[in-house]
């Protein structure tokens, strides 16, 4: 059976005051961004992750991920990749301590030429998280999003590492790709080990790689992404949530369903209506 996550920081609060909402919205986990401040793994000694951990437990919650999303191009820039190598090592660290053995992020966005040079310095990092992960028992996630599911089955499929995974994220696929999220599922079924319930809807078709480089970019490019998709509260959009949670049934996840909600003036409704929501399919 599929369980109930949200992703603290969804709640813009602080981290022990989000927790205990999760756990009073009926959620029966959390993902938690483990890249800066308080959650930042030099900032966690054993000590408090042991006390963070046995405060989640109180709440009556687990941790279904870490996201360890480091920004900017994600691992596309080789000169940069030895140290967010070694901090994504880290954050694997800490989610163990945590008692997940997910962590999750974007890595930049995968060409479909696997000659491509970006593609063998991804595939470069990528194995070299996966060795860690299956040295550690954790599993390194890219989230799905900069391109079509099936050329991140060819990447994921060409890796030596069986420890670099999907977080399976189907918004971003309907707002940025135009890729059907459901037929996505079967492509990726050997791969997916934690999810994303978002939703949204694609107002204009623009290459992927211009999107994330926005972000990657700290919004230099002169674009308006009010004009290309919009995220929409779970059941608004345009992925079919119905079909969707039966494809993963089909494929054998019984993992988290994680609502992520990044914008919206207020992220707790939305985020109350998206647990009630995802109940009503899951039942």
């Amino acid at each position: 059976m599929m369980k109930i996550s949200v992703i603290v920081d969804s709640f813009r609060l602080p981290l022990k005051e989000g927790i205990k909402r999760a756990k009073e919205l009926g959620a029966q986990g959390i993902q938690i961004y483990a890249v800066s401040g308080e959650m930042a793994p030099e900032n966690l000694s054993a000590a408090k992750r042991r006390e963070l951990l046995n405060y989640i437990k109180d709440n009556g919650l687990v941790v279904s991920a870490l996201c360890g999303d480091l920004g900017g191009h994600g691992f596309a820039i080789k000169d940069n990749n030895l140290a967010k190598i070694e901090r994504s090592k880290l954050i694997m660290d800490l989610a163990k301590d945590l008692e997940t053995s997910v962590v999750t992020t974007h890595i930049g966005v995968i060409p479909d030429d696997p000659n491509h040079e970006r593609f063998k310095i991804l595939q470069d990092a990528c194995e070299q998280l996966g060795e860690y992960g299956e040295k550690v028992d954790a599993y390194f996630a890219i989230e799905t999003g900069p391109e079509k599911t099936e050329t991140l089955k060819n990447f994921l499929d060409n890796l030596n590492s069986r420890n670099v995974k999907v977080n399976y994220d189907p918004a971003n696929l309907v707002m940025v790709t135009g890729d059907d999220p459901i037929k996505g599922v079967y492509t990726l079924k050997d791969y997916i080990v934690h999810t994303h319930a978002k939703d949204g809807i694609m107002k204009k078709q623009t290459n992927p790689e211009r999107i994330y480089n926005f972000f990657a970019e700290g919004g230099i490019d002169d674009i308006k992404l009010e004009d290309y998709f919009r995220e929409v509260p779970l059941g608004e959009g345009k992925v079919d949530f119905k079909n969707y949670i039966k494809a993963l049934k089909d494929i054998g996840y019984d993992g988290f369903l994680t609502i992520e909600r990044e914008v919206g003036e207020n992220p707790e409704e939305d985020i109350k209506r998206a647990v009630e929501f995802l109940m009503g399919i899951l039942r």
